[in-house]
C-alpha cells in the first residue's frame, strides 16, 4: 500500500505514529530528509488525518496485536523498502520494535529488557537490581490480596494502585484508606486490551508506596549504548484520588546539580529497561528535604503532552530529531541552543458530561489548541482523557511563561452539561 513520494532519503518504520509524539516525528523526518512510513492495520490507517497520510511514503499494513505475524509482515516490508531505522510512538509496541530492528539487523533496543519499558511489575524488578531508587511494591491479583498488603503495613498510607501495563495515569489512584482499596485495585485492572489495536495487556495490578515531593521528567537518548541527557521538565499535578497531569514547564527550576542527578538517574532506568538506540521518558519525585530523585516509571518513546515542543522551545533540543537519528545509528543532536522558557497548561473539565462550550482567550506570546470540541463526550477528571483543550505559553523566564499560560487558564471559560 503506497501513500506518496516523499524524500529519498533513508527509510524509518514507525510502528503505529498515530500516537500524541506522532506529528513531531513526521515534522523530525522532513527536516532531516527520511522517508517515513507506517506499520498498523488497515482499519486503523482508514481513519489517520490528511496531515499523516501526506507524510509516509507507504504502509505496512499487519495485525500488530499478533507479534508472530506482524513481526514476518515488517520483516519482509522492511527488507522490500530498504529501512534503515525503526521507530516505536506507543511504549506497548516497544518490545515489538526491538524484535524487528534485531531480526532485520538495525540498530535498536535489547529484546530481551525491552517488555521491561512497558511492564511497570518487571520495570521495577530491572530498578531493583541496578540499584535504582523507587517507589517499592507488591503484585497484587484480587482485592484480598492488595487488603492483605496494606494490612502488614510494610508500604504505608497512602498507597498508589496502578496497572501493570497502561499510561495516560489510567487506571492510577492514590488510596489514602482501606475503604477506597477495592475500587482502586477494580480500576486498576479494568485494561485487558489497549485500543485501538486490541493489544493483550498484562491485567495485574501494582500497590506501592507514595513518594511525596515535586515531580519532575526527563528524556534520555541513547545511541549505540551511549546515554545523551536531555533537559529536565517540571510537572504539575492534581491533588486528591487521580493524579491528573495539569501542565509542565521547561526549563525545571531546579538547582543545576539536582537538574544533574535527574538526568543521571533517568539514563541509569533508560539504560535499566533495555534502551540501547532509541529514547526514553523518565519520571521522577525528589522527596522534600532530601536530593534523591526516585524513578516512579519510564518508557523507551517519546514523550506525551507536547513534551517535545515544549522541550524545543526553551532550549532548541528537538527531541524527535535526536530519537531518529538514534535508530539510524547516527550521533544524536542534544545540545541546547537556547535559554528561554516554555509552559503547558491543561484545561480540564470540573465534572463528566457532555461539553457545551469552550473560550480559550488569545494573549501574545501563547497558543492554545481543543481536544474536544462541543458535542463531544467529557469523561469523568479521572485521567488524561478529560483534557478539554491545552494552552503552550513562551516567555524568557519560567516564573514569566508560567503567569502568562496560568492567566489564559484562568479567563478560560468550559461548560460541560
Amino acid at each position: 500500500m503506497t501513500i506518496g513520494a516523499g524524500p529519498h532519503g533513508p527509510g524509518v518504520l514507525v510502528i503505529e505514529p498515530m500516537g500524541n509524539a506522532g506529528r513531531f516525528l513526521v515534522e523530525a523526518a522532513d527536516r532531516l530528509g527520511l522517508r517515513l512510513y507506517a506499520a498498523t492495520h488497515k482499519d486503523i490507517h482508514d481513519g489517520y488525518p490528511d496531515w499523516l497520510r501526506s507524510a509516509l511514503a507507504g504502509v505496512c499494513a499487519t495485525d500488530l496485536a499478533d507479534a508472530p505475524r506482524a513481526l514476518g509482515d515488517m520483516e519482509a516490508f522492511c527488507r522490500r523498502h530498504a529501512i534503515a531505522g525503526i521507530a516505536a510512538c506507543f511504549e506497548l509496541f516497544t518490545p515489538l520494535a526491538a524484535l524487528l530492528a534485531r531480526r532485520v539487523g538495525l540498530p535498536g533496543n535489547d529484546p530481551l529488557l525491552a517488555r521491561a519499558a512497558r511492564n511497570k511489575i518487571l520495570m521495577g524488578e530491572v530498578f531493583a537490581a541496578a540499584g535504582i531508587p523507587a517507589p517499592r511494591g507488591r503484585v497484587v491479583n484480587e482485592v484480598a490480596e492488595a487488603r492483605h498488603v496494606a494490612r502488614s503495613g510494610d508500604l504505608g498510607w497512602p498507597l498508589v494502585v496502578k496497572p501493570a501495563e497502561q499510561g495516560g495515569s489510567w487506571g492510577v489512584t492514590v488510596v489514602d484508606g482501606p475503604d477506597r482499596l477495592a475500587a482502586a485495585v477494580r480500576a486498576a485492572r479494568q485494561y485487558t486490551h489497549a485500543r485501538p489495536h486490541g493489544l493483550e495487556l498484562d491485567a495485574r495490578a501494582l500497590v506501592q508506596e507514595y513518594i511525596p515531593g515535586e515531580e519532575y521528567s526527563c528524556e534520555t537518548v541513547v545511541a549505540d549504548g551511549v546515554a545523551y541527557p536531555l533537559p529536565v521538565v517540571r510537572k504539575d499535578t492534581t491533588d486528591g484520588r487521580y493524579r491528573i497531569e495539569t501542565g509542565h514547564t521547561c526549563p525545571s527550576g531546579l538547582p543545576v546539580a539536582l537538574a544533574r542527578a535527574v538526568q543521571h538517574i533517568a539514563a541509569r532506568a533508560a539504560l535499566a529497561v533495555g534502551v540501547r538506540n532509541g529514547i526514553a521518558h523518565t519520571e521522577v519525585k525528589i522527596p522534600p528535604g532530601t536530593r534523591t530523585p526516585y524513578v516512579i516509571e519510564t518508557g523507551a518513546r517519546l514523550p506525551g503532552d507536547n513534551l517535545c515542543e515544549i522541550v524545543e522551545a526553551a532550549t532548541g533540543v528537538n527531541e524527535a530529531v535526536a530519537y531518529l537519528q538514534a535508530v539510524l545509528g547516527r550521533v544524536p543532536e542534544t545540545v541546547p541552543s537556547l535559554t528561554e522558557a516554555a509552559t503547558i497548561r491543561f484545561l480540564l473539565p470540573e465534572h463528566g458530561g457532555v461539553l457545551r462550550q469552550v473560550f480559550i482567550p488569545e494573549e501574545p506570546g501563547t497558543h492554545s489548541e481543543w481536544h474536544l470540541r462541543p458535542g463531544d463526550t467529557v469523561p469523568e477528571p479521572a485521567d488524561s482523557a478529560c483534557r478539554i483543550g491545552h494552552v503552550v505559553a513562551r516567555a524568557h523566564t519560567v516564573r514569566e511563561a508560567r503567569e502568562l499560560a496560568d492567566r489564559v487558564i484562568a479567563r478560560s471559560r468550559v461548560e460541560v452539561g
